[in-house]
């Protein structure tokens, strides 16, 4: 009889630490946290962009790449530090919002779609965050990620339906820039903003950034989701990039400073937003 009494109260016990766990104010800081670190990821990225499309000495690189450029210097080194524990902060809130239900999703088929979701973005920040640790402990040059994309759909190509698998992972990405798109035109973003503290101003240049973040996203996944489409397609798994690769199709391009210089100012505008989502959005 106590063994039954017994469980429900520990059950119950469980479910009321489960609730405060994600109710925490701890918790919301570590997303705002988060938040910053991703956009300032981005902004480093887009301003070596910037200057590569003005001549002035840049390069197209991912964020690993660019966070690499910065390990050189001490200020680079502390602000390495900083965003580390950024990245990790962002990836425990969204594991958060995966096994804890932060988001109250439900267990329903579209709920476990976007908990997968949320628990596929914390994989890749805890990726992220060990990139900058490597990085900061000078273990050795980190590999581009053209280089990562064209040996793991050389990897992939060589299972059994590997070609398959690489192709429905083109899909996958062209559909996550066609959906960043979709966030920036119909502004859907502001549904998770507590748009009542902000001012008007705020709130136009919290737009501003947003649409054309959003819209730069939707160029760069587009582009990197065609070529590893076209990878499965042709078989080949140097076809397939990563974000570096595609700001390199950007630049060499016809008009190649001019269509790199507006994503890399996107790819800013990108990081702004996250600021705008650090203060303002409802975690």
């Amino acid at each position: 009889m106590s063994d039954r009494v017994g469980f429900p109260r520990i059950a119950d016990r469980v479910r009321g630490e489960v609730t405060r766990t994600k109710n925490s104010p701890w918790l919301n800081a570590l997303a705002r946290a988060g938040l910053i670190a991703k956009g300032a990821s981005f902004a480093i990225v887009g301003v070596l962009a910037v200057k590569l499309a003005l001549g002035d000495g840049g390069k197209a690189t991912s964020r690993q790449g660019a966070l690499a450029s910065m390990a050189h210097h001490t200020f680079g080194k502390i602000l390495l530090i900083l965003l580390a524990i950024g990245f990790a902060s962002y990836a425990i809130w969204r594991f958060a919002q995966t096994f804890l239900d932060k988001n109250h999703e439900g267990d329903g088929m579209k709920g476990l779609a976007k908990r997968a979701g949320y628990f596929g973005r914390g994989a890749i920040y805890t990726g992220l965050t060990f990139s900058t640790v490597k990085i900061l402990a000078g273990s050795g040059q980190q590999q581009s990620q053209n280089a990562k994309a064209h040996k793991t759909a050389a990897t992939v190509l060589s299972w059994p339906g590997g070609k398959w698998i690489v192709g429905i992972a083109g899909l996958c990405l062209i559909g996550a820039g066609l959906y960043n798109g979709y966030r920036g035109v119909t502004k859907k973003f502001l549904e998770k903003w507590r748009t009542g503290k902000m001012s008007e101003t705020e709130r136009n240049w919290g737009e501003r950034s947003g649409v054309v973040g959003l819209l730069a996203r939707m160029v760069v996944f587009g582009l990197i989701g065609i070529f590893v489409t076209k990878a499965a397609i042709d078989y080949n798994s140097k076809e397939a990039i990563g974000l570096d690769g595609a700001l390199q199709k950007l630049a060499n391009h016809s008009y190649g400073s001019w269509l790199l210089g507006l994503v890399a100012a996107g790819l800013i505008a990108y990081a702004i937003f996250c600021a705008f989502e650090a203060r303002y959005r409802e975690v």
